[in-house]
């Protein structure tokens, strides 16, 4: 398996490429930004021109699909637009839910505001749903899974504020950006305050698993995108001191 900086792949062939990116990449394009690091124009000297056929948050981690030729593009752009496709999230979370399931129905109006943020909108918003689970609750925190039922920009975080949840570090849905430390989860460190680093302060959202039909073949594929290292050492953490695991149930 091949390691850089920017991805890790999960699976290749002539048809599609599947990677897990790091958070701070775009997938694609993006007419807010031109200048931003793109995963596409990253991964093309290796891989040549890719398709984008869906777009998770740029700083979010995870799961991503591309298309090699166009007959696949095509292919995988209709699963999406069809809702065939099945996408699940992970995200750490403050505080701790009072559901332990519950689905947002709450139409959505993508670039809603002066800040560019996607809005809840009945009357102008498009329909879209989202099916949470609650996974762990770890003291401060809690992981939740997402289950995002359609395709909005920015559906997830968008719903859990709607629902008075926001993701840990989250620079536009969340009033609270305190990062993850483990001097204040932990009662026996005894580290230098001064020196210590966040064990996560970017946006704690992860696109963990994704299933897509193979565009030739029809074979369902189902590919895992395992944590980034700043989420797996706080999933780590958090279940060393409050014995809860994300991993446990999301599985």
């Amino acid at each position: 398996m091949k390691i850089t900086p920017d991805y890790t792949i999960l699976h290749c062939d002539d048809d599609v490429v599947v990677f897990n990116k790091r958070s701070g990449l775009l997938v694609a394009a993006d007419r807010y930004d031109d200048t931003a690091p793109r995963l596409d124009v990253r991964a093309k000297e290796a891989f040549g021109s890719l398709f984008a056929v869906h777009r998770i948050d740029k700083d979010t981690s995870g799961c991503v699909i591309y298309a090699r030729t166009a007959e696949a593009h095509r292919a995988l752009s209709m699963q999406f637009e069809q809702r065939e496709v099945q996408k699940v999230y992970h995200c750490l979370v403050y505080g701790r839910p009072l559901w332990t399931e519950t689905r947002v129905d709450a139409r959505l109006l993508p670039d809603g505001d002066a800040r560019h943020r996607t809005v809840a909108n009945a009357r102008r918003g498009k329909d879209a749903s989202t099916d949470f689970r609650l996974l762990a609750v770890c003291g401060p925190y809690s992981w939740i899974e997402a289950r995002p039922l359609t395709g909005r920009t920015h559906q997830i975080r968008a719903h859990l504020k709607e629902i008075g949840v926001s993701i840990v570090c989250d620079p536009l849905y969340s009033g609270n950006q305190k990062p993850v430390r483990l001097s204040e989860i932990k009662r026996s460190w005894h580290g230098d305050a001064e020196e210590e680093r966040p064990l996560l302060a970017r946006l704690a959202l992860h696109a963990y698993r994704l299933t897509v039909t193979h565009p030739k073949s029809g074979e369902q594929m189902t590919f895992t995108a395992p944590y980034q290292k700043d989420m797996e050492a706080t999933r780590r953490q958090l279940k060393s001191i409050f014995g809860a695991d994300s991993l446990d149930g999301g599985q």
